[in-house]
């Protein structure tokens, strides 16, 4: 059947551009509520591990959601549709901050994980589309432009780190819903709380926090893990629900239907879903690469968990309080917004593998720094520090090995990414999960064995390739130098 022509107007590549924009605007819009709500859940909601359990939940309801729902709701909705239904799975998780109990919270993240499945796969067909007639109008290659639009648009949502860290504290640190105070009302034992550093429970926080952190134990004598104030929460929850609204406004009125630019063209993510997708990911562990990638996809989501429940609450929130998390977290997600270009930079020049090494070696620095540094109260810096190191090294591993996944198995990406979101979701399931039951020095060491086990496994595909090219570079020289005697006698 023809492919129907479709002719569009002088302003068509404008059109694209803003619907571009609009797109990665309402994600920044949307992560913002989502990434400063998820960021305070071990600290806030600490009680019986409810924060790590809803983490948990989450990242176990998205490994169902990547295999089953992504090609049933986009046929069904379609993409732009699909966006903005997933926008609303993520509300109930906000509303729940506002009674959060074990049995509101670990449903609210069950429905997060169901959207994120079909929202994450929209967008990737969205941009990927809407590069096609982009192409046609421009002279441009399609697959350049899928580049150009996927970095414009992580462009926007690596910006949500900051922001929804910036909200959460500036509420946090306010003094909003407190009783005001007068000068001559103030006692030294309440001094001495408002200061943070001169009461003897914050000074030796050393003996509490750090790796001696464990959430198992009884309740910490640390003013710095109180929780704020339900009004605080209260506030915080109320922007981030109107954040998610607008999110879905931008979405639903400044976002064009796909159908517009699919005439004739099927418009899925991809071709599978349930159990054929389950099968081929499954039969995509018979390839030694894709077993040999998958203690390193593993640590992923395993340090990114540690870095979300254990860092900040073991770190910053029991050292140096609550209201600063999300002022660390904006150094995070700072340094991981620059490094993902940089370390891309980089590997044009060096090539992947002294890349890698440098994430390899700064990770252990990281975890090394961690294990020795007892925290002191109200001592930020370091904390600053570790969080711009771990940025910088979980950028290098995310988009590298991600970008990895795609360039061994050429013609069987599909299956390649599944594996990846499989095994990412459960590191960072198993990691959440066991937070309320380890301590922090062990699970620095689970990490560091991951992280020791992942590299290994890199490494070795790293040599067999180098020795698959070499065996090839060999052959090839061999087929020169024979041909080379046949020439001779045409030359006399």
């Amino acid at each position: 059947m023809p492919e129907t022509s479709v002719i569009f107007g002088t302003n068509e590549k404008w059109r694209i551009n803003r619907n571009i924009l609009v797109l990665g605007f309402a994600f920044m819009v949307q992560f913002t509520a989502f990434h400063g709500t998820a960021n305070l859940q071990s600290s806030v909601n600490s009680d019986a591990g409810a924060g790590a359990f809803t983490l948990a939940a989450i990242y176990f309801s998205l490994i169902l959601s990547n295999i089953l729902l992504p090609t049933v709701i986009i046929k069904w909705l379609g993409c732009k549709w699909a966006v903005a239904v997933s926008f609303i799975a993520y509300m109930p998780f906000i509303a729940a901050q506002l009674y959060p109990r074990l049995y509101t919270l670990v449903p609210a993240g069950m429905m997060v994980g169901f959207g994120g499945g079909p929202l994450w796969c929209a967008k990737c067909t969205y941009l990927s589309v809407v590069a096609e007639p982009y192409a046609k109008l421009s002279g441009i290659s399609a697959e350049v432009l899928v580049v150009r639009f996927f970095g414009l648009f992580y462009m926007f949502y690596q910006m949500a780190q900051v922001w929804g860290n910036l909200i959460s504290s500036a509420v946090l640190s306010s003094s909003l819903g407190e009783e005001p105070r007068l000068l001559n009302e103030t006692t030294p034992i309440s001094a001495a709380l408002y200061t943070n550093v001169t009461s003897a429970s914050l000074v030796d926080v050393g003996a509490t926090c750090g790796v001696n952190f464990c959430s198992a134990t009884a309740s910490h004598e640390n003013v710095n893990l109180e929780p704020p104030s339900p009004f605080k929460i209260q506030v915080i929850a109320g922007v981030y629900l109107a954040c998610m609204a607008f999110a879905i406004f931008l979405v639903a009125v400044g976002v064009d239907s796909l159908t517009r630019y699919t005439k004739g063209r099927k418009t899925t993510c991809t071709g599978k879903t349930g159990i054929a997708l389950l099968a081929v990911t499954l039969k995509q562990l018979r390839h030694r690469y894709q077993l040999l990638l998958l203690p390193v996809i593993a640590y992923i989501g395993a340090e990114q968990a540690f870095m979300a429940a254990d860092f900040t609450q073991a770190f910053i929130g029991c050292s140096y309080g609550i209201s600063n998390i999300g002022y660390v977290m904006i150094c995070f997600g700072v340094f991981n917004a620059l490094a993902a270009p940089i370390a891309g930079a980089l590997v044009k020049l060096t090539g992947r593998f002294p890349v890698m090494v440098t994430a390899l070696l700064l990770n252990l620095c990281l975890i090394t720094s961690l294990l020795a540094w007892t925290p002191r109260a109200g001592q930020g810096a370091p904390l600053f520090a570790l969080a711009a190191v771990w940025g910088t090294a979980d950028a290098v591993w995310l988009v590298q090995v991600n970008a990895l996944s795609g360039i061994l198995f050429p013609g069987s990406e599909e299956a390649a990414y599944a594996n990846f979101r499989l095994w990412e979701s459960t590191g960072s399931v198993l990691a959440y999960a066991s937070a309320p039951y380890l301590c922090v020095r062990t699970r620095l060491y689970i990490l560091l064995g991951f992280l020791l086990i992942g590299f290994s496994g890199y490494s070795t595909i790293e040599f067999m390739e180098y020795r698959v090219k070499k065996a090839h570079n060999q052959e090839r020289n061999f087929e020169l130098v024979h041909k080379k005697p046949e020439q001779e006698p045409l030359q006399s």
